[in-house]
């Protein structure tokens, strides 16, 4: 039986050497080049060998605890991603329920449209001030600059989808004369969703990049983001780019979820 298997696992690596091999290679090069411009004289940017070995530690035991904010990497990247968890969440059952609101709505496109486009451009660390004025902890501050951030791809990509339905679907729902929620259901929602996804998808990487920014200047607070900053401030570099080097990983494992959530969903025809 285990022979069996060592043959599919062949068979499967083999398949996938085409894919493996040019990236490897590029980070094979880059880590070599980094390596090199960190002995240059003056360097201030410790290469990939000196990070390892500053941070083995950090990066051999993720999952230590002290109390407080003094954890491991797994705790400071859990307590960050459930915080995009919750206002994530928030902002695609708000951004999808405005959307539709304004895709189906004229009026409301038009009265809503330049407070949109207003908003959407503020950066992450421009809402920190307001939000932790406003509410007064950080905790909250901090789901609210994730939610702020990622609404607006969501929202805007669900009205164009709405807008963009074909007229032959809408002239078949007349002819049927389906009422609203069979037109929601079967006409509007199947149509929206490969825009409602491009929006989802661009706001999950938008909502990981709002909460570090977030936690970098709210102290006290676990979380990948303190973190960066904490090691900063303790001029611990090589901690600083561990951090990054965690930070890209899950982020591109998000989208990557992200992306298997679509086609699992989405007929085909509709990727």
């Amino acid at each position: 039986m285990s022979a069996v298997y060592e043959v599919i696992f062949v068979s499967y690596l083999k398949k996938q050497l085409p894919e493996l091999v040019p990236p490897t290679i590029a980070i094979a090069i880059f880590l070599v080049v980094w390596q090199l411009f960190s002995w240059t004289p003056g360097a201030t940017i410790p290469g990939p060998i000196k990070v390892i070995q500053d941070t083995w530690i950090l990066i051999f035991w993720p999952f230590y605890d002290r109390g407080g904010i003094d954890k491991g990497l797994f705790w400071q990247i859990l307590a960050s991603l459930q915080r995009v968890a919750i206002s994530y969440l928030l902002a695609a059952i708000v951004g999808i329920g405005l959307g539709i609101l304004v895709g189906t709505n004229k009026i409301m496109s038009k009265a809503l449209d330049p407070i949109f486009q207003l908003l959407r451009t503020v950066p992450p660390l421009a809402w920190v001030p307001i939000s932790l004025a406003a509410l007064r902890q950080n905790e909250p501050a901090a789901l609210f600059v994730i939610f702020i951030t990622a609404i607006w791809p969501i929202l805007i990509n669900t009205a164009v989808g709405v807008t963009q339905i074909p007229q032959d679907y809408n002239n078949v729902a007349k002819v049927l004369q389906l009422n609203k929620k069979d037109y929601f259901l079967n006409i509007l929602l199947p149509a929206a969703l490969p825009y409602i996804f491009t929006g989802l998808r661009i706001a999950i990487g938008l909502a990981w990049l709002a909460i570090i920014a977030a936690e970098i200047v709210m102290s006290g607070i676990v979380g990948i983001g303190f973190f960066i900053w904490n090691a900063y401030q303790n001029n611990a570099v090589s901690e600083v780019i561990l951090a990054l080097v965690y930070i890209g990983i899950v982020g591109l494992l998000l989208d990557k979820l992200m992306a298997w959530i679509q086609k699992l969903i989405l007929p085909v025809e509709e990727k």
